[in-house]
This record gives structure tokens, C-alpha cells and sequence, in this order.
């Protein structure tokens, strides 16, 4: 799971969490708002009829009393209270529709009411049970006001609403109290269960008013029940309850109640209307309040939900700008990081593999950061920095691998150049000697092999070529000291332009790469077949093209060797590549150079390597200037040219040994011979080197005439002057014959086998190279 997600997840799950509760917290406030505004609503409609129902179901209880005790005109009374009664109920009835209530016990009892008054009217049965059943009524009044409008749900409207109920509980048992004293009748007198009930009833209105009532009333409500209970009619009241309690007498049928007791009815008609008015007041109130009550439910429920929607806003904008803020600074750590792997860490390789300094400030710092992502950083910092101290330890191994064997190189190259010198002088020495001075040739070939491969294990080890030259050189005298490098050089055709000539500070270089490619080539082409080297001005500098007959060679194969010549690599590479080092070598070199090679597959199907060098080490030919050969240019072509034989005996000279010039020789006679024949230039080894067709006069002097037969002294003169072709043999001094004549084939069928057999065995070589290249 990706960091972004974790951060959203962490911010979205409080953020449901916190939604939920508000969303619970604030749909519990609106239904308990819901239902205050319910109970509001059927205090308001229900509440006044069945209040209604309450007093005129007393006033009937109080009536049919009288009328079971035969009080005079208690029959129109009781009519006038039934009808009352039945107008309260079908109210009641007509508003009480809601099934969710408590009122369906109120109406169920309703349905015995005509059941009760027939009874009363009959007198059948005991006036205890039948006052009774109003008395249930009743308190199935009140209990539904307890139920339906006490809010317990809330605690400051059931504290309020405490008085109203004990109000009607204590209106009640006046109520019954009347009632008791109703049923007494003309003859005041009382069953011992009817005086039971008015003390009962009596203790009962005085707990409530005393504990219930009084103490939970308003200071305004408190004013007005203090009028009520200060009034004569209260007091009457009062007067007749201590009466009743201290002056009854007991008589053997129950109880005898006092003369006094007359004033009750007039007295309970007043302060009854006034305790109405106290209760309504009271209901009120508790219904006002239950209104605000909801209001103020709904304000907290606007607040809440403002407030959490506030406070989720709050932390998305919090969440969004942290993980904005900690997604950027690993953003920026990403690419901090990246740049480091793909760009500076390279470079800093790269200048340690190349020996030079890494500046501090160009690697990431340690920056001493608390935070998470600070750590992160100065950890990858710390970790880059133990990646460079063990490649700066790398690259000092190598740069000391690189000196020790750029010092063995050294020294191993002034061995072959000492080796080059003894053979140079054994060749002047014996020269005379046709079969030992082939095989002298033959060995200083192979001594520049060598040369050649030491100094590629010095360009290898980080060393440079020595360059003896001082002067420009010619590219066609260039083409032929680098082909001068290679074991097969008989095989390489020149084609070259004199106006043109190379620095003489990058003469060594151009020459070991063109005679390392120029190796190559002869090494994986047919024996017998031409390897071309060309030379030409192109846009971008001197383009060289070597070009071979050898075998084909797959893309992905020429992708990987041009990949060699574009890359340094390592120690480790080159030990397994170490019979193909001559492709790191010139890599090497174009890099020093800023030359590019490409090799590709040509036109005749073997392979050509372009080697393009940079104007910058191109210089233009001065026409008049004589051409100078290097000193180790090899014999790319052994014959001289066409030219007529020297006036001197050449027999003798052929047979002759290395002649040196006496010290007692006189100058000889000047001849005016014909046409000067071309002079072959010697190189340091003794072995000629041919000129171009035009070359500069080089004044030669006449061989002097030497006794035939003689040997060659024993010691050699200081500083020999050696002659133009007295040191070759025979057959190196006919004329060479024109190309364009085609000679018969004079080879015996031992020379063709002896030819097809070095074919197949080149072939044979070609492809065992192969195949170890091959993964």
C-alpha cells in the first residue's frame, strides 16, 4: 500500500469515527426534540380534555355520592354532571387517535361508565365499589399524565413537570375528600372504611402539597399557591379536616361527623377553581418550557453538527497539508536520491576512476534533522558517503594497480626497446646472411608485436603512449607506420593523401589505434584475402575506414563491441575479455583523442571499422617540405620501384656483408650515372621502408668498389654509413613488377596445399575466437 493511501487512511477513519458520533449524537438530540415537541403538541390538544375529563369525572364521583346518601336535589346535580362528563369523554375520545399512546387504558375504562351508573342508579351493590371505579378512572388520568408528560428523558423538565402531577394527585384526594363527606349525607354519619378513606385522603393532599408541591414551585408559582392556601376558603377547608379528625364520634354503625362540616361544598367550589388555575398554570409552563427545551435541542444539534462539520473541515485541511507537506519532502528526498544514483554518483565515480578530486559540497550532507524524513536523508547521505569512501578506495587501488603496472610496462618496454636496438645491430651486422637476416626480420616483427602490447597493457593501466615525434606526419606516412605495427602487413592496402598531415603530439596515439584495428582485421579475415585501409577529408575531420574480408558478425554482436569502445571497464571485464583487448585499447585512445570508432558490418560482408578524427589534430602538408619516415616504420612493401640497376657490380654488392666505410677511403670520383634509382629509406631495425613516388633528392654516394669475397671485419667501425641496397637479398633487387601485369601461376601443387592449408587454419582460428565470445 502506498504512503499516500496510509496518510488518507489515517485521516479518513477518525474522520468517519468522529461523523458517526456526531451524526448518533445529533439524531438522538432531534428525537428527543422530536418527541418534547410531541408531547408539547398533545399536552396541548390531549392535555386540556382529558385535565377536563379528570375534574367533571370527580364532580359526577361527588354527585352520584350525594345521591346514593339521598341529599335533596342531588338528582338534577347528577344529570347536569353526567352530561358534563359525556362531553369531556367523546372529546376525549375524538382527540386520543394516537395508537403510540397511553390513552387506550382512559378510553377502555370509559366503556364501564354506563355499566357504574346504573348500578348507582339501581343502587346495586356496596356505593364503596362504585365510587371506586371512579376513583380508577381517575388515576388512569393522572397515571397517563405521568407517562405521557413527565419528560424523563430530561431531567429539568421532570423536575418541572413534578409539580403538576403532584398537583392533580393532590386535587384528587380533596376530591375525594369531598366525595367521603358526600356520601355522609343528611345524617353525617360514616362507615368506618368511608372514614378511612378521608384520613387516608387527608394525609395524602397534606404530603403532597408539604414535600411534592411546595418546594418545587416557581417563586412566581410560589406567590399564587400562597394566596390559594391563605384564603378563607383554605382555611374553611382546613377548619373542617381538624374537625373531622378530632371532633367525629364513633357510633356502633361507624362514625358520627361533627355539626360543622357545611361550609365544605361552597368552601371546595372556590379554592378548587383556584387550584385549576394553579395547575393549568403550572402545565404550562412545563409545556413552554418543554418548547424551549426542543428549540434549544435543535440549536445544539445545529451547533453540534456545525461545529463537527467545522471541526472535520479543520482536519481534512490538517490531513491534506501534512501529507501535501510529508508527501513533497519525500518527493523532493525521491528525486534528491535519484539525481545522486543517476548523475552525481556516476560522476563521482567516474572522476575517481579517473584520478581526479571529488568536491564535498557535490555529495548530500548530513543535516542533523529530527523528523522522520530528515533521518531518512542524512541515512542515504551517510550511506552515499560510505558508497564513495569505498569507491575512493577502490579507485586508489586501481590508480596504484595502474602505476605498478604502468612502471612494469615501462620497464618491460625499455627491455624490448633494447631488444629492438640488438636486433637493428645484428641486422646491420649480419645482414649479409640472406636466411639469417629473414629470420632477424621475423624476430623484429615480433619484438613490435610485443612492443605494441605492452605499451597497450600501459595504455590499459592509465599511462600514455611515448611520442618521439616533433614534426607533423603525412597521413599516407601515418597509414604506413601504423600498418608497419602489424604481423601481416604484406595484406593491407593503402589508400591515403599527402596534403594532409597529423600533430605530431597524437602521431603515437592515431598509429597504435589504426594498428590495432588494423590487427584485428588481419586476424579475422581470410589469409589470403586484402584488408583495406582509406584515408579522406570529411566534414567533421580525417575519416580512416578499414575495411576486411572477414566473417559476419550478428548486430547485437557489433552493438557489444562498439559498446567496448565506448566505455572504460573495469579490472574485472577486462580478465574476462583479456584475449580482446585490443578493442578497450583503442576505446582508450578515442576517448584521449575525442575520436569516435564504429564498427559495422560492410558491403562486402565482413567488417569496417570508421575511425573520424578531430580537425583540431589536422594540420595542412607544406608541398615543399621533404618527407621524412619514421624510424619505425615496418617494410609494408618488401620490392622497390621499376628503376634501372646501379652502374657497380650489384653481384658482388648482393654477396657482399655489411660494409662499412674505412677511415683511409677517399672520396670517390663523381659519375653522372642515369636516372638515380629510389633510394630506399632504412629504418633504426635495417629493413627498408619504401618512399613515396615523389620524394625529396637524398643524396646518396656511389658505392665504392669492394673486393670481392672479403669478410667482414671483426670489430664495427664507429658510426657504419650503410649503403642503399647492398644488405637485401637477391630477389629484393629486381624490379618489381607491374601490378597491372598478370604472371603466369608458377606454384607446384605443395605450395596450393601449403596455402589452403594456412586458409583453413586462419578460418579455424576466426571461429574458436568466436565462439569463446560467445555467452
Amino acid at each position: 500500500m502506498r504512503l499516500r493511501t496510509l496518510l488518507i487512511w489515517l485521516a479518513v477513519v477518525p474522520t468517519l469515527a468522529m461523523g458517526t458520533q456526531v451524526t448518533v449524537t445529533a439524531e438522538r438530540l432531534l428525537a428527543q426534540s422530536d418527541k418534547l415537541r410531541s408531547d408539547v403538541a398533545a399536552a396541548e390538544q390531549v392535555g386540556a380534555p382529558l385535565y377536563t375529563l379528570m375534574v367533571d369525572m370527580q364532580a359526577e364521583r361527588t354527585a352520584t355520592a350525594a345521591r346514593w346518601a339521598g341529599n335533596d336535589g342531588s338528582e338534577g346535580e347528577l344529570r347536569a354532571r353526567r352530561d358534563a362528563t359525556d362531553l369531556a369523554a367523546a372529546e376525549f375520545r375524538r382527540l386520543a387517535v394516537d395508537p403510540s399512546r397511553s390513552f387506550a387504558e382512559v378510553t377502555r375504562q370509559l366503556e364501564k361508565l354506563p355499566v357504574h351508573r346504573q348500578r348507582a342508579d339501581t343502587r346495586s351493590g356496596s356505593a364503596d365499589s362504585t365510587l371506586a371505579y371512579y376513583s380508577e378512572v381517575i388515576g388512569k388520568v393522572i397515571q397517563v399524565y405521568q407517562q405521557e408528560f413527565s419528560h424523563a428523558e430530561d431531567a429539568e423538565l421532570a423536575q418541572a413537570s413534578r409539580p403538576v402531577v403532584s398537583m392533580l394527585q393532590a386535587t384528587e384526594m380533596v376530591a375525594r375528600e369531598d366525595t367521603v363527606l358526600a356520601l355522609a349525607g343528611p345524617s353525617g354519619e360514616l362507615t368506618f372504611a368511608g372514614y378511612d378513606q378521608f384520613v387516608s385522603a387527608l394525609g395524602a393532599q397534606r404530603y403532597l402539597h408539604e414535600a411534592l408541591i411546595v418546594p418545587h414551585l416557581t417563586a412566581r408559582d410560589q406567590r399564587f399557591y400562597e394566596r390559594v392556601v391563605g384564603s378563607s376558603d383554605w382555611q374553611t377547608k382546613t377548619r373542617i379536616e381538624s374537625a373531622v379528625l378530632s371532633g367525629h364520634k364513633d357510633i356502633p354503625s361507624g362514625i358520627k361527623l361533627p355539626a360543622d362540616i357545611n361550609g365544605w361544598s361552597s368552601a371546595h367550589s372556590n379554592f378548587s377553581v383556584q387550584m385549576t388555575t394553579l395547575n393549568i398554570d403550572l402545565a404550562r409552563s412545563v409545556l413552554a418550557r418543554g418548547e424551549a427545551k426542543a428549540d434549544e435541542l435543535q440549536t445544539e444539534v445545529a451547533w453540534l453538527i456545525g461545529g463537527s462539520a467545522g471541526g472535520l473541515l479543520a482536519v481534512v485541511i490538517v490531513v491534506v497539508l501534512t501529507t501535501r507537506s510529508v508527501l513533497r519532502r519525500l518527493k523532493n528526498l525521491h528525486e534528491r536520491t535519484v539525481t545522486v544514483a543517476e548523475e552525481t554518483l556516476p560522476d563521482v565515480v567516474a572522476r575517481l576512476r579517473r584520478g581526479q578530486t571529488v568536491d564535498p559540497d557535490a555529495l548530500p550532507a548530513v543535516s542533523g534533522d529530527q523528523d522522520e524524513v530528515g533521518r531518512i536523508s542524512d541515512a542515504f547521505a551517510r550511506a552515499v558517503a560510505v558508497s564513495v569512501d569505498g569507491h575512493r578506495e577502490l579507485a586508489a587501488e586501481r590508480h596504484g594497480f595502474g602505476l605498478f603496472a604502468s612502471g612494469i610496462a615501462s620497464r618491460t618496454g625499455n627491455l624490448v626497446s633494447r631488444q629492438l636496438s640488438l636486433t637493428e645491430d645484428l641486422q646491420d651486422t649480419f645482414g649479409h646472411d640472406e636466411a639469417l637476416l629473414a629470420e632477424l626480420m621475423r624476430a623484429d616483427q615480433l619484438t613490435v608485436g610485443m612492443r605494441r602490447q605492452i605499451e597497450n597493457l600501459l595504455i590499459l593501466a592509465g599511462g600514455e603512449v611515448p611520442d618521439p615525434h616533433t614534426e607533423p606526419m603525412r597521413v599516407a606516412d601515418l597509414l604506413r607506420e601504423a600498418a608497419a605495427e602489424v604481423e601481416d602487413f604484406r595484406r593491407i592496402e593503402r589508400q591515403a593523401l599527402d596534403e594532409t598531415s597529423v600533430e605530431p603530439g597524437a602521431v603515437s596515439q592515431i598509429s597504435h589505434l589504426l594498428a590495432e584495428l588494423l590487427d584485428n582485421a588481419t586476424r579475422f579475415s581470410p589469409p589470403k584475402s586484402k584488408v583495406v585501409i582509406r584515408a579522406e577529408l570529411v566534414t567533421d575531420g580525417l575519416s580512416v575506414e578499414i575495411e576486411d574480408r572477414g566473417p559476419r558478425v550478428s548486430p547485437e554482436r557489433y552493438e557489444e563491441m562498439n559498446g567496448r569502445l565506448h566505455e572504460a571497464p573495469p579490472y574485472s571485464v577486462l580478465a574476462q575479455n583479456a584475449h580482446r583487448l585490443g578493442l578497450f585499447v583503442v576505446g582508450h585512445l578515442a576517448d584521449q583523442l575525442r575520436a569516435t570508432v564504429t564498427l559495422r558490418r560492410s558491403v562486402y560482408g565482413g567488417t569496417s571499422a570508421v575511425v573520424i578524427l578531430p580537425r583540431q589534430l589536422l594540420v595542412t602538408t607544406d608541398p615543399q617540405a621533404p618527407r621524412e619516415i619514421e624510424p619505425q616504420a615496418r617494410v609494408l612493401e618488401l620490392l622497390p620501384a621499376p628503376a634501372p640497376a646501379p652502374a657497380p657490380a650489384p653481384a658482388l654488392a648482393l654477396a657482399a656483408p655489411a660494409p662499412s666505410r674505412p677511415a683511409e677511403r677517399g672520396p670517390e670520383p663523381a659519375v653522372a650515372p642515369d636516372p638515380e634509382p629510389e633510394p630506399v629509406v632504412r629504418t633504426s631495425a635495417g629493413l627498408p621502408s619504401r618512399r613515396a613516388k615523389t620524394p625529396a633528392a637524398v643524396p646518396a654516394p656511389a658505392p665504392a668498389a669492394v673486393p670481392a669475397l672479403v669478410p667482414a671485419p671483426a670489430v664495427r667501425p664507429a658510426l657504419p654509413e650503410r649503403v642503399p641496397q647492398t644488405h637485401i637479398a637477391e630477389q629484393l633487387r629486381e624490379p618489381r613488377a607491374q601490378e597491372t601485369v598478370v604472371r603466369p601461376d608458377t606454384a607446384t601443387p605443395e605450395e596450393v596445399a601449403d596455402a589452403w592449408a594456412d586458409y583453413e587454419q586462419g578460418t579455424q582460428t576466426v571461429e574458436e575466437e568466436l565462439r569463446r565470445d560467445q555467452p
